[in-house]
């Protein structure tokens, strides 16, 4: 990679940071196996003028999720969860999920009739979006009466509530993105298996294996320090809003935190086959599978995703064709991105990792073009 050209990566994220777009942003992209870029721009709090420092915690929101997508394929392989597993095997209150919502003929607008289910939910629909668990239906406007989360629920107490809230289409039928139940769910397969908290379960076997220090659920002392102040950007430009980590309800699908270079290990895993300093997490053919197309055409155009040139693997977006989605990647391409603002890319086609951390603003223009200067960054 050109380092005149990466340079190019800290003009467009100070342009970004000048126009109040977002308080500051680590950016990081390694390339076969060595770091070519590694900053920290910006605050980590614009009232106290706090420089942002590279090993800042950012919140992952669903950037989570591939975790959680690993932690239950770390289970598959040992033969303790199969992919088609129903979810009732695992949480008896969903053996009476069997209920579709479905538009009420002649009725008011959101109201629906129940249908019987054509089959259970599975692991694989969980990891692919294709539950319907809270999916933004007709069935997820019951949720919060049907299963309301309080402050004091644990994924134990709150997942069970889960089995009573109708389905919003028949499994396997649709892609529609489940932003927490789904993931929350196996969240709490992970316990069910293993007798484990899920955060003790991820420090034993992938945090601190992964070499992970500063990957959680919740930071005490001197790494809450480092965690960023987020903000939410409106007509007076960026607001500092609240929103804090819990260290009760450990949400695999959107709770986790860490810092760049903390997921990068994670990120290199994947991009190794499985394998990081000598340590095999997954097997290679484990990681082709989870980062191949499981969803067809389904995932265009949904949820923001191209309308065009993508698929759908386990947890995580892939890049069928970059033209046709009209994406600064290559073919191939692997990741998922957090709704505070975070995202990543795996390319296995350059051997490459870049991933962008911001908390909040808005970021997404910034996130293009950062994936335009990595991208022209490349020559050979």
């Amino acid at each position: 990679m050109s380092s005149e050209r990466l340079g190019r990566i800290t003009e467009v994220v100070s342009r970004h940071i000048e126009a109040g777009d977002v308080s500051g942003a680590v950016t990081l992209v390694a390339r076969r196996g060595h770091i070519a870029h590694f900053e920290a721009q910006g605050f980590l709090d614009i009232e106290s003028q706090t420089p942002l420092p590279t090993d800042a915690i950012f919140r992952l929101a669903s950037m989570s999720k591939p975790i959680t997508a690993v932690a239950i394929m770390m289970l598959v392989e040992r033969g303790e969860v199969r992919l088609d597993d129903p979810v009732s095997r695992f949480i008896p209150e969903f053996a009476n999920s069997d209920r579709v919502a479905v538009p009420r003929p002649g009725g008011e607008q959101g109201e629906y009739d129940l249908v019987t289910a054509n089959r259970p939910i599975t692991v694989r629909d969980l990891l692919t979006h294709g539950s319907g668990l809270v999916s933004g239906g007709l069935g997820s406007r019951a949720a919060n009466e049907l299963a309301p989360r309080t402050e004091r629920d644990t994924l134990a107490t709150y997942i069970a509530k889960l089995g009573a809230v109708p389905l919003d289409f028949q499994p396997g039928t649709l892609w529609r993105y489940s932003g927490l139940a789904g993931f929350d769910v196996m969240s709490r397969i992970v316990e069910v298996v293993s007798g484990q908290d899920y955060d003790d379960w991820l420090d034993e076997h992938l945090f601190g294996p992964l070499g992970m220090p500063d990957t959680g659920f919740w930071f005490d002392g001197e790494q809450a320090d480092r965690v960023p102040t987020y903000y939410t950007r409106g007509a007076e430009g960026l607001t500092p809003t609240p929103r804090p980590l819990n260290r009760i309800y450990h949400s695999g699908a959107g709770g986790m935190a860490s810092s760049a270079e903390d997921y990068l290990q994670f990120a290199q895993m994947l991009l190794n086959g499985g394998e990081l300093n000598g340590r095999r997490f997954l097997g290679a053919r484990t990681v082709e599978f989870m980062t191949a197309n499981h969803t067809g055409d389904m995932v265009n155009g949904q949820f923001g995703r191209p309308a065009r040139g993508m698929g759908f693997g386990l947890s995580m977006q892939v890049v069928q064709d970059p033209v046709a989605a009209r994406l600064a990647v290559s073919k191939g391409a692997y990741g998922w991105a957090g709704g505070t603002g975070v995202s990543f890319w795996i390319e296995p086609a350059e051997e490459m990792i870049s991933l962008y951390m911001v908390q909040g603003g808005s970021g997404g223009q910034l996130r293009r073009a950062f994936e335009n200067a990595v991208r022209q960054a490349i020559i050979d």
